[in-house]
């Protein structure tokens, strides 16, 4: 499905959304839960990535055959249920997903957990899904993993530790990315009374055979309230927009928006009642030539910044984007593949993006999304400035299906073609 967005103008000042639950957030909880039942989950994502996720650790599985479970192009539901298979006993699966699942790497978190003792075999490409998994206690507790790579893996093995008879020492090799997803999942663990401890580049997570009772509200998603963040600074100044439900003191990395957004007129004022209101209050500081964001800690948001930057005609240099490299897709050359059919220069390397500043937009260019879920809501904002076609736009579903709808009731005009 193609989705043809014409040049638009938001249809009123003042206006409301509501995000579900924290797709990140969710993953966690729904495998914690797993393996301690008593835990409930309130406020969940809606996302095709949970769905996935809450499928799979509800299969009924059995020793005598092999059950597929395919999850398509989740991510984290890859990661996450591998580790989770992986120390589940009397279970026999093989974990598939979609071609392009089928060469991002997962070699890093099998080494980690055969060094656990897991029984895992590669079924097609060594270090690369479908995989097969064999179920079985896992007595050995100390492992190390290179900590520069996706900080999935990281979180997968601290998910299930605390169900490993000796608990888990983790030591993390070089420098950590996505530091703010790992402090998530020892903060979830924390909260339902989890010991843990993360001193230096060791992580220890201690034994729990059963937990209290403990029910969880969860945040809603940073990331997708990352592009009604672009949508008001492409606005006109006074356009606000209130988004429920949000903390001050988020978990998660992408909660970074509220400083970030800053610089390009948009300020955020947290409500009593865990709602934000995202206002434009100014034009983007004249003085700003060229926006810079160290994106280590919250790289799902980096297509977002581009397009807005590109929108407002600002230049930006953003770093720490060597994980974009093995997503859905390699979002930093789609990122200048799609921004150049816009007309703007862009360059990029293995960690960074580069856009030059640009006030030229050719109309009616087709997106690429790439089944990428974030290129095709990172650019729907720049329908404000100039018509745009959104090819695969179906995509969205994986973490935010009524982003289209959502964006139709705040006046985006949008046409299947």
């Amino acid at each position: 499905m193609d989705l043809h967005l014409q040049k638009s103008k938001v249809k009123s000042q003042k206006s409301k959304a509501t995000i579900t639950g924290s797709k990140s957030e969710t993953n966690r909880l729904l495998l914690l839960q797993a393996l301690y039942p008593n835990i409930s989950i309130e406020n969940t994502s809606i996302s095709d990535d949970s769905e996935v996720m809450s499928r799979a650790l509800n299969s009924q599985l059995t020793t005598h055959n092999s059950q597929l479970i395919d999850v398509h192009h989740a991510g984290t539901a890859m990661r996450f249920l591998t580790a989770y298979f992986a120390q589940k006993e009397n279970c026999e699966i093989i974990l598939t997903g979609s071609s392009r699942m089928k060469e991002r790497p997962i070699k890093v978190l099998v080494d980690a957990l055969q060094q656990l003792g897991a029984d895992i075999e590669y079924l097609e490409n060594t270090g690369f899904p479908p995989i097969k998994i064999k179920g079985k206690k896992l007595t050995q507790n100390k492992v190390s993993l290179p900590a520069n790579v996706s900080s999935q893996y990281i979180s997968a093995l601290l998910l299930i530790a605390p169900k490993l008879e000796n608990g888990l020492i983790l030591t993390l090799e070089g420098d950590i990315t996505s530091m703010p997803y790992i402090k998530m999942t020892l903060e979830i663990l924390h909260e339902i009374g989890i010991k843990t401890s993360f001193l230096g580049n060791k992580i220890t997570v201690c034994h729990a055979e059963l937990v209290s009772a403990s029910q969880f509200t969860i945040e809603s998603d940073w990331s997708s309230a990352s592009y009604w963040y672009s949508i008001v600074a492409l606005s006109e100044i006074g356009f606000q927009v209130t988004l429920s439900s949000y903390k001050e003191n988020s978990l998660q990395g992408d909660s970074a928006l509220v400083n970030i957004y800053q610089d390009f007129g948009v300020e955020t004022v947290f409500n009593y009642n865990n709602s934000i209101t995202i206002s434009k209050e100014r034009i983007h500081n004249s003085q700003l030539t060229t926006h810079n964001s160290q994106l280590n800690n919250s790289p799902d948001i980096a297509q977002t910044i581009a397009v807005t930057c590109f929108g407002l005609g600002i230049a930006c240099d953003l770093y720490g984007l060597h994980t974009l490299k093995i997503k859905e897709t390699d979002r930093l050359e789609a990122l200048k593949t799609e921004l150049s059919k816009l007309g703007a220069q862009v360059c990029v390397t293995n960690n960074s993006l580069h856009l030059e500043a640009s006030t030229k937009f050719l109309e009616n260019q087709k997106i690429n999304t790439y089944q990428d879920h974030r290129m095709a809501m990172a650019f729907a904002p720049m329908a404000l400035k100039v018509p745009i076609i959104i090819q695969e736009a179906e995509v969205v579903s994986k973490s935010y299906p009524t982003f289209w709808h959502d964006l139709k009731n705040f006046g985006f005009e949008i046409t299947s073609v």
